[in-house]
């Protein structure tokens, strides 16, 4: 049976969004929501004495199916976790992701792009399909139980906390890289929230061109 289509969000929302959070990144302190990962040298310091990023999961699709670490591999992955909730980092970062795929032109399609919800309470299915729609379609949203995403988030050394509101909800602090996995489920390197652009776009082209 053939995948049920997303939703596709107007692309007056999507500008909306995006404007939205570039508001939010100049207009506040966006340490509040976001936990930077390492660079590319000190991931590869800690990686070498201790367990490879990445690993075994078990979470939910957009169309409510089970997906595991076996359904990405053989092709390399970005893989970005956040939330739908994110006020600015989650939507700046998949909207230039969305970018660079466009750039990457047939290349793109060598690639799984694959965004993480770290929320397991307000986000499923029908909310990282409805998220997602805003981008790329080629942007697959993973959600999952609170002990499913506590399993994932361990195996790629994910770093996310919830943190109180004023209004008595929550925000999430979390990870902003995006992780760049080889075609066998390894660490190659990370894309870090307002890294240069060209030197992104040159990461995943070389992630392409390993494929």
């Amino acid at each position: 049976m053939a995948a049920k289509p997303k939703p596709r969000m107007p692309r007056t929302q999507l500008l909306a969004i995006v404007a939205a959070a570039a508001f939010a990144v100049a207009g506040t302190a966006t340490g509040l929501y976001l936990i930077e990962s390492s660079n590319d040298d000190l991931i590869a310091q800690r990686t070498a004495g201790m367990a490879s990023i990445g690993g075994p999961f078990s979470l939910t699709d957009e169309d409510g199916k089970r997906v595991t670490e076996a359904d990405l591999l053989g092709k390399p992955t970005a893989m970005f976790f956040g939330f739908t909730f994110c006020p600015d980092v989650c939507p700046m970062t998949l909207f230039e992701l969305t970018n660079y795929i466009e750039k990457l032109g047939p290349d793109a399609d060598k690639l799984n792009y694959v965004f993480v919800s770290v929320d397991w309470e307000r986000d499923g299915p029908e909310e990282m399909a409805q998220y997602t729609s805003a981008f790329d379609e080629r942007i697959r949203g993973f959600s999952g139980t609170e002990a499913e995403i506590a399993a994932i988030t361990k195996a790629y050394r994910v770093f996310y906390r919830r943190v109180p509101t004023e209004d008595g909800d929550y925000t999430i602090d979390h990870t902003a890289s995006v992780y760049l996995m080889d075609g066998d489920g390894q660490l190659v390197s990370t894309i870090a929230y307002d890294e240069n652009p060209e030197a992104a776009l040159a990461k995943l082209q070389r992630l392409a061109d390993a494929a």
